[in-house]
């Protein structure tokens, strides 16, 4: 930066032709102008300015270094002019990934109503279910639903998240409602990927390994099959919401349900946070439900 000193002050000068008038359209003392640039031609080893009692000149290389300074500084406001419109009408590429359902039933749409009200922000989306290395993929956003696990990334809240068991009237017309946890290992449990569903108790966190005839790796399928009678199944909220609403499906032992659960903005937290990023986390943060 010590190579930039002077600079500003010398041009201005030079347009000015007077170390007063330039002090005044800097805000500084007359001293600290001709300190200045003093210093910038004692670095240059070159005089840039015939100065005399009642008028200041250019030399003929303080012409052709005017000339080329000029250019720098018209390039530095025309570049701080086009921060300040970012900030103000933030535009360019988002990249986000999401999880797959999640994204499908409530990002998508939210992510689309975005980009028709902020026609000039592209948004890359990425759905998958793999956690994705924000920071070495060159991500901005990553949508995380569950417990976070310590990072150096930054993380906003954007919702709850609720896990619900429940089961098909049909289900639990023929097999009985269960009351307890204890009445969970008489029914046929639908599997995801872990052998256990996770419980609120008044001891904290139970995770109770359950079982039954059918597991898959896909929230879709375990539905289906809850749907269709074949036993008690644990979703998110966005899976089951629709079907609990249209009495499809019976909640069971809503007060254990886990609720410290919640839905995630997570951004690299060694960057800083450019107005468009932050105003789609804003937008998704406000209607997120």
């Amino acid at each position: 930066m010590k190579d930039w000193e002077g600079i500003t002050e010398f041009v201005y000068v030079a347009e000015s032709e007077s170390f007063t008038l330039a002090a005044q359209r800097l805000a500084i003392s007359t001293a600290k102008v001709s300190r200045q640039v003093s210093a910038l031609e004692g670095r240059l080893n070159v005089k840039l300015l015939y100065r005399t009692t009642r008028k200041v000149s250019l030399t003929q290389e303080g012409t052709l270094f005017y000339q080329h300074c000029r250019g720098v500084l018209d390039g530095l406001e025309a570049a701080e002019r086009a921060v300040a419109q970012l900030q103000s009408h933030p535009q360019g590429k988002i990249k986000l990934t999401a999880p797959v359902t999640y994204a499908e039933k409530k990002v998508a749409p939210l992510i689309n109503n975005f980009v028709i009200q902020n026609p000039k922000i592209e948004v890359n989306a990425y759905f998958t279910n793999r956690q994705v290395d924000l920071i070495d993929e060159g991500y901005d956003i990553a949508i995380r639903l569950g417990k976070l696990q310590y990072s150096t990334l930054m993380a906003r809240k954007l919702a709850d998240r609720r896990i619900h068991l429940c089961a098909s009237p049909d289900y639990l017309e023929e097999h009985g409602t269960p009351h307890s946890l204890s009445e969970l290992n008489r029914h046929n449990c639908l599997l995801g990927t872990l052998d256990y569903w996770r419980f609120n108790t008044r001891e904290g966190e139970k995770n109770l390994r359950v079982k039954g005839s059918l597991r898959y790796n896909n929230g879709g399928a375990l539905l289906d099959a809850a749907l269709k009678g074949l036993g008690v199944v644990q979703l998110p909220d966005y899976y089951v919401e629709q079907y609990i609403a249209e009495g499809k499906l019976i909640t069971l032992l809503s007060d254990l349900e886990d609720r410290d659960e919640g839905v995630y903005a997570v951004y690299p937290g060694n960057r800083y946070i450019a107005p468009k990023v932050r105003l789609l986390i804003d937008y998704l943060a406000e209607y997120l439900t």
